[in-house]
């Protein structure tokens, strides 16, 4: 099976995350907001990563690529306190580097485009720190896609000129010739120009551009925020005014501007604009996530309970020893799975041992684990919680000796059944779920201020944990809940599921969400 990770020829990033050499820079640009709109590159980079200096307009999201031991240095918000000077970035790269960390400076869209590409270059050729450019895609360019502003057109537009709305003041002389950008026969795309669109809009007037000339300004351009809003040249600056617009944003200016449809496709997507937390463990976030988002949901990722093996391994492995002695060994979740089977192959053994064995599974989630794994269940109820897999068992004729495989915590309603009927079941804890006791304070910030519109729930272990965690603050998010069982433990906590999965799957949890925020769409 081929990797998803893409091989560099020339081992630039170690297995074990070192740089190639002492004093190296990774400088990489980071794409217009969506992680999804990182280069391969630029993610492996990212993954070796022990030292992330990064801009505030690069998405937060972006850094859960990023090691957890890593270091993760921000170089600050003008609006919330202050910037890092440039001297002291060039400083923090340089001593970074001269420990031989892995340093990757982060920045917005494309590294070379408006900001201290050449400066900080400069800088670190000067200190003999070697340095590799990750190109990203700037946003001026990704609006074309992402707001479906086709910057060149074959009759209205045969260039694209790339503007700085604000020069720097300590510039000699200004470097733009507005008679001549008012004669460009293309698309004029300002950065940093929201704050100085007066200006630039009525220079670009004075010297020959129709004030009717079709302007288009796209804010947060890639981000879950994504507004665009359609104006003219003359009307430009109080439109800005009018709207309350604020930075960060890019303004296309020239006749493709007119072609802005009412709604993108990238706005169109039925989850567009909403934040869905995910809670489930860290490995097992993936898919769910992966769900999400081609609806186009922004997903945070905050776990609240982590996998761990058993405290000891011993009642397993006397299980393993002794499997011809069960007729049937049930697992209740695809993580009994994987820790099982993994355990199989620690005992330098393989699913062979399994042969004389019959196999049932709580579910389609779980009888997929085995079947990844090579291994077929015989039984898989079509209602996927414990009552129902316990009542296909006690259907059988014959009784015998079960072996549950389970977590450390859990509804005993399984055993029970299977005991009540007549069965000998053994129960062996093949993983421990374990709480998390701390919570990121940013996800505390957006549930108090309700900027979280979903919070996945996705078994009652992670329920119990959620409430222990955010507590109230939940009453300011819908919760969608993955089961009946799920929704009962959320109750008896005191609280109400805003959905409930109708398939107890990741996919039926997002079904339930799409039927509430987008009934009519096409699946």
């Amino acid at each position: 099976m081929m990797s998803d990770k893409p091989r560099r020829k020339d081992n630039e990033f170690a297995s074990e995350g070192r740089p190639p050499s002492q004093g190296h820079v990774w400088i990489v640009g980071a794409g217009p907001g969506d992680p999804r709109f990182l280069t391969l590159w630029a993610k492996e980079c990212l993954a070796a990563a022990e030292v992330v200096v990064y801009d505030y307009l690069v998405d937060p999201r972006i850094l859960d690529i990023v090691p957890p031991h890593a270091e993760k240095i921000s170089l600050g918000h003008h609006s919330r306190g202050r910037c890092l000077e440039p001297a002291e970035i060039n400083e923090i790269l340089l001593t970074r580097a001269r420990d031989g960390k892995h340093v990757v400076r982060l920045q917005a869209g494309d590294p070379a485009i408006f900001g201290r590409f050449a400066e900080e270059l400069e800088f670190l050729r000067s200190k003999g720190i070697r340095f590799t450019v990750i190109p990203g895609i700037t946003a001026g360019l990704a609006v074309g896609a992402l707001a479906e502003i086709p910057l060149t057109h074959a009759q209205l537009a045969s260039g694209v000129a790339l503007i700085a709305g604000n020069e720097h003041s300590d510039k000699p002389h200004r470097n733009l010739d507005y008679q001549t950008l008012a004669r460009f026969p293309g698309t004029i795309v300002y950065y940093m120009g929201v704050r100085s669109a007066a200006v630039w809009s009525q220079e670009l007037m004075r010297h020959g551009k129709p004030a009717e000339t079709p302007v288009a300004i796209v804010r947060r351009c890639g981000w879950p925020e994504q507004q665009i809003w359609t104006t003219t040249l003359g009307g430009v600056a109080d439109t800005i005014q009018s709207q309350n617009i604020k930075p960060p944003a890019i303004i296309v200016v020239g006749p493709v501007a007119s072609l802005v449809p009412p709604r993108s496709w990238f706005t169109s997507q039925p989850l567009f604009g909403k934040r869905i937390l995910v809670t489930r463990p860290e490995d097992q976030a993936a898919d769910l996530q992966s769900l999400l988002e081609t609806w186009g949901a922004c997903v945070i990722k905050h776990p609240v309970i982590e996998l761990m093996p058993p405290e000891t391994w011993e009642p397993v492995d006397r299980a393993i020893e002794h499997l011809n002695a069960f007729a049937w060994i049930v697992f209740s979740s695809a993580n009994g799975v994987k820790f099982f089977v993994d355990r199989l192959w620690a005992l330098a053994k393989d699913v062979r041992v399994l042969a004389a064995t019959k196999i049932a599974a709580i579910g389609p989630g779980t009888a997929t684990a085995l079947e990844e794994r090579y291994l077929k269940p015989e039984l898989v109820p079509n209602e996927y919680r414990a009552e129902a897999l316990a009542e296909e068992l006690n259907r059988l004729p014959a009784r015998g000796n079960i072996l549950l495989i389970r977590a450390s915590r859990g509804r005993q309603v399984l055993p029970e059944m299977l005991s009540a009927a007549g069965w000998q079941v053994s129960q062996v804890v093949a993983y421990r779920s374990v709480d998390v006791t701390s919570a990121n304070p940013e996800v505390i910030e957006q549930l108090e201020e309700g900027r979280i519109d979903w919070t996945t729930v996705t078994s009652s272990g992670i329920a119990q944990s959620l409430v222990r965690l955010f507590g109230d603050r939940l009453k300011n998010t819908k919760l969608a809940s993955i089961s009946p069982v799920t929704t009962k433990t959320l109750h008896d906590l005191g609280f109400s599921p805003c959905v409930e999965a109708r398939e107890y799957t990741m996919a039926g949890l997002v079904s339930a969400i799409l039927d509430y925020e987008s009934p009519n769409v096409e699946r």
